[in-house]
């Protein structure tokens, strides 16, 4: 049976990783590494895992706090670049797999009109997609057998950590709250379940998927207004929908206006994504929304 480790085991992803691995009768041997075994800001601290025998590593860990981020850049490349090139450099010496989850956010500089594809050219816009930038960069420049996983807009049952919740949760209270949203209009991304991810990367570690960057996201795209709309349609909230722009809503990061991804090379050569109107029915109903 395969073994393997997995960074970030408490955040939404993580936790789904480990809720569909159980799932299908445990076909993986996970072992969940979380900050009170290694801190993952002290890249030194990490070589306690050569300790371990292990077939493959995961590492669904990251600063994502994108505003938060912005002030604190020094940090942010030390955990989402260097800590990533010390981790692939690791699987490298262990011979594991290198399974290493990026985002949409390597992208937002280009004037894109349609979904990216994974050889598109990176062009971050804010502190945080530029630190993943470079963490695939030097993954893939210590790791010829690294899989970059590209996934967008998450969300998921265990809520985003350290974010308290998730943008489905978020619009639902401020729906019941205020009885009315005001919502971005001209953001385009990709809306994505934690468990469809998860779905994927279990199939992608069983099968060995070739190494490679793969963009892991359900099909098709959205405006956050778009997404919001639905959200509160399917759970049956009354609220006033407003739109706004990325202007009437300032940020300390910039937020792409187009990081929507293109799935179909993952749908084509593992598995296809089902749109993400499905994916949140889903998730609405397992979380008693409906």
């Amino acid at each position: 049976m395969m073994k393997a480790i997995l960074l970030g085991p408490n955040g939404q992803l993580g936790t789904d990783v480990q809720s569909v691995n159980a799932r299908r009768g445990k076909p993986i041997e996970v072992l969940a590494v979380g900050r009170a075994q290694v801190d993952l800001s002290n890249i030194a601290a990490i070589s306690s895992l050569r300790d371990q025998s292990f077939d493959a590593l995961i590492n669904c860990s990251s600063y994502h706090k994108t505003d938060e981020v912005e002030g604190n850049a020094q940090q942010a490349f030390t955990i989402n670049a260097h800590l990533v090139k010390r981790l692939a450099e690791l699987a490298t010496e262990k011979r594991a797999r290198f399974f290493h989850v990026s985002t949409d956010y390597v992208f937002g500089g280009q004037h894109q009109t349609s979904p990216f594809s994974e050889n598109a050219p990176k062009a971050p816009i804010n502190i945080y997609g530029a630190s993943k930038a470079m963490g695939e960069n030097l993954a893939l420049l210590v790791n010829s057998d690294a899989v970059i996983l590209r996934v967008a807009s998450l969300f998921g049952v265990a809520g985003a950590s350290g974010k308290g919740g998730n943008f489905v949760e978020t619009m639902l209270r401020l729906a019941k709250e205020k009885g009315k949203l005001r919502v971005v209009a001209d953001q385009t991304m990709s809306p994505t379940s934690t468990f469809d991810v998860a779905e994927a990367m279990i199939d992608m570690l069983v099968s060995s998927a070739p190494p490679d960057i793969w963009h892991v996201v359900n099909s098709g795209l959205a405006t956050w207004f778009e997404f919001a709309e639905r959200i509160i349609s399917d759970a049956n909230v009354k609220a006033r929908m407003i739109r706004i722009e990325t202007k009437q809503f300032p940020t300390p990061a910039m937020r792409p206006r187009y990081s929507a991804l293109n799935n179909e090379k993952l749908s084509k050569a593992m598995r296809p994504m089902r749109p993400w109107q499905d994916a949140l029915k889903h998730y609405l109903v397992n979380k008693g929304h409906r």
